[in-house]
């Protein structure tokens, strides 16, 4: 693994398939050392990829498949993919869940999703989900599932904070999607943060994933994210 990169920064490989996402890595090279590969390329070779990135490339890997299921279920889906010497995977953070998950992850860092950060309160009562504010749902959900055994938590930059002042969150990952750096598209996020926000809002990694991949230079993006991160 390289010593130039800043594993702080995780580039969420968001690409059609295996292929591409071997040409983005090899691209950005020695710049960047942690990767997320999500249910997108599930089907376009991500195992794979994964796999290779790790075994061959020396990366670290964050594998985001959400999961969620019943616990017997989950417990065998974890075990599985612990084989694959992965760093982070997540699960959804409902105690059920998470429980299944930590009794099969192995040297896996279980990260629990709290609330999507591409929903807002209008989708949650669509999903019929419990009233109140969004920062305080996800206060609870991350108190509840790292109760239940979460090494750490998915969740907006905006909870951050929050999350990171929980009794139940000392020694734990936050992990924050919804970043993008300054002057960026939001696209489909809605509670978003710039990386050095989401940092010194309490978040241990943050995910970036199109405003590297569509820049017209992605290591150049990357290198404006690292600056905003130091």
């Amino acid at each position: 693994m390289s010593t130039t990169a800043d594993d702080r920064l995780i580039v969420a490989l968001d690409v059609p398939d295996a292929l591409s996402g071997l040409k983005l890595a090899e691209t950005l090279g020695d710049t960047v050392s942690f990767y997320k590969i999500g249910l997108g390329m599930l089907t376009g070779g991500g195992l794979a990829l994964a796999n290779e990135l790790k075994s061959d490339h020396g990366k670290r890997i964050f594998l985001d498949m959400k999961l969620f299921d019943i616990g017997a279920t989950v417990e065998a889906a974890v075990r599985g993919l612990a084989r694959f010497d992965l760093d982070f995977l997540t699960v959804h953070g409902d105690p059920h869940v998470v429980r299944a998950a930590a009794q099969a992850k192995g040297d896996m860092k279980i990260l629990a999703v709290t609330i999507l950060t591409s929903l807002d309160r209008a989708d949650l009562d669509a999903g019929l989900m419990v009233a109140g504010d969004i920062p305080d749902l996800v206060a609870m959900r991350a108190a509840r599932a790292l109760e239940a055994g979460a090494d750490g938590v998915i969740a907006s930059p905006q909870e951050a904070a929050l999350i990171r002042a929980l009794p139940e969150a000392a020694g734990k990952l936050i992990v924050t999607p919804g970043v993008r750096p300054a002057g960026a598209a939001l696209g489909d996020q809605k509670r978003v943060m710039t990386p050095g926000e989401a940092v010194r809002a309490g978040a241990d990694h943050i995910v970036v994933g199109r405003p590297i991949h569509h820049a017209p230079d992605p290591r150049a993006a990357v290198s404006a994210i690292l600056g905003e991160l130091a």
